[in-house]
C-alpha cells in the first residue's frame, strides 16, 4: 500500500480506495453502462510499474472480466463506457507473489484505461 500511496502522491492523483485495497481514478467520466464482474469489455490500456516503466499495452483489447486479474475485475465495475482513468492495483489483486512474464512477484501495478465498450 505504501508504494501505491507514494505513486498517488507523486503523480497528484485523486484516487478512491475500495474495501479490497484497490485504488481507482476517473479522469474522464463516460455516460454508457457499467460492466459487471462477468461482462465482456473492449478497452485501450497501458500497464506500468510504480517507477513508470511500461510493461504492457493493448488497443481495442476485448476480453471477459472473469479471465483477468482481480484488480481489473473489480476496478472496471467503477467505469462507465467511454470512461478514462487509472487502476492502481496492489499485488494481492494482481499476480500476487508469483512472477508472470515480465512482472516480478509482489509488484503493485498501475493501469491507464479507456473503457470503450461493454457487451
Amino acid at each position: 500500500d505504501q508504494e501505491l500511496l507514494a505513486y498517488i502522491e507523486s503523480h497528484n492523483l485523486n484516487a478512491q480506495k475500495t474495501a479490497s485495497g484497490l485504488y481507482y481514478v476517473i479522469t474522464k467520466e463516460g455516460t454508457g453502462v457499467k460492466p459487471k464482474s462477468n461482462s465482456t469489455v473492449t478497452v485501450n490500456y497501458k500497464g506500468y510499474f510504480t517507477n513508470d516503466r511500461l510493461f504492457d499495452e493493448g488497443k481495442n483489447a476485448t476480453f471477459n472480466l472473469q479471465n483477468v486479474i482481480a484488480g481489473w475485475r473489480e476496478g472496471l465495475t467503477y467505469f462507465n463506457e467511454d470512461t478514462e482513468g487509472y487502476l492502481l492495483i496492489p499485488s494481492k489483486l494482481g499476480y500476487g507473489n508469483a512472477s508472470t512474464n515480465s512482472i516480478p512477484g509482489g509488484s503493485p501495478l498501475i493501469f491507464s484505461i479507456h473503457l470503450l465498450k461493454v457487451y
